[in-house]
């Protein structure tokens, strides 16, 4: 009869002991639930207002800056989370500073991508939509995020650029300025007129309504080739037409120059071929 009642009166204590604990921390854990689901909701609601006001001025800012609130700000839920728990913020946030210096350790490559990012979003060499070239590759830039820089070439492909290599190594933004030089040459023979052939490129050049008449187009004889006298031709263009302009005139100037017999030679070799006499050898 003792035993008996001696385990009904230890189980009676765990039962009070667990029901204590459940008056005790069920209200914590069912508030600390509610915080959670409303502060991620708050701020999924605050980082998507942010997106839309930061988006229509700076694209590329705006997904940098609403990625890094958005990691932020959900860190500090969750320690605000734990705190209402119980549990030792202090502790909780000395372990999160030493995981964090592990893992910044393990992943200096991923910091230097994140610092490059930031020195991207503050000095700006290129912005979304701007054509540069970088790292051996010629496209559009589609996002900045927080680690990697997109770029789309022009025969669709994706390149996925570190943001470190970009912020440390030289690029070319193509598109920065509106106007650009289109750099051209071309060359006739030596026996044709240099100054004709000087006129019908200026007259190809004038008809064209995409070179622009300020600056003036440049056209000089650049070179004395070995096979040829070489113009070096140089109108301005918007950025967008530059490589219209390339292409069109090319042929616009070689049917020209074929029209009005203004030769376009190619390169020639004279071959002397020496006959040996084994007799006279003897």
């Amino acid at each position: 009869m003792e035993d008996l009642f001696g385990e009904n009166g230890r189980a009676s204590e765990w039962l009070d002991t667990a029901i204590e604990m459940i008056m005790l921390y069920a209200p914590k854990v069912v508030l600390a639930i509610v915080t959670l689901l409303v502060g991620m909701w708050l701020i999924n609601r605050l980082v998507s207002l942010m997106d839309k006001k930061l988006h229509a001025k700076d694209p590329s800012l705006s997904k940098f800056l609403c990625g890094l609130a958005s990691i932020i700000l959900k860190i500090l839920l969750l320690i605000s989370v734990a705190s209402m728990i119980g549990i030792a913020t202090t502790s909780f946030v000395a372990i999160i500073g030493a995981a964090g210096l592990a893992v910044g350790l393990a992943l200096q490559g991923s910091l230097a991508n994140f610092a490059g990012g930031v020195l991207i979003l503050i000095f700006k060499p290129f912005k979304v939509g701007d054509t540069i070239e970088a790292q051996g590759f010629l496209g559009a830039v589609d996002e900045i995020n927080i680690l990697y820089t997109i770029i789309n070439t022009f025969d669709n492909r994706r390149i996925i650029v570190p943001n470190g290599s970009l912020s440390n190594a030289s690029l070319v933004n193509v598109s920065y300025y509106d106007t650009r030089r289109c750099d051209m040459t071309f060359g006739i023979g030596y026996g044709d007129d240099i100054d004709k052939a000087k006129s019908i490129i200026k007259r190809c050049l004038d008809e064209d309504d995409r070179v622009l008449k300020d600056p003036e187009p440049r056209i000089a004889v650049g070179s004395l080739g070995d096979n040829s006298v070489n113009f070096i031709v140089r109108p301005w263009t918007k950025t967008d037409d530059l490589w219209p302009v390339y292409w069109d005139m090319h042929e616009k100037i070689k049917k020209a120059f074929d029209v009005e017999g203004i030769t376009i030679p190619f390169p020639q070799r004279d071959v002397h071929v020496y006959q040996h006499n084994a007799n006279s050898a003897e």
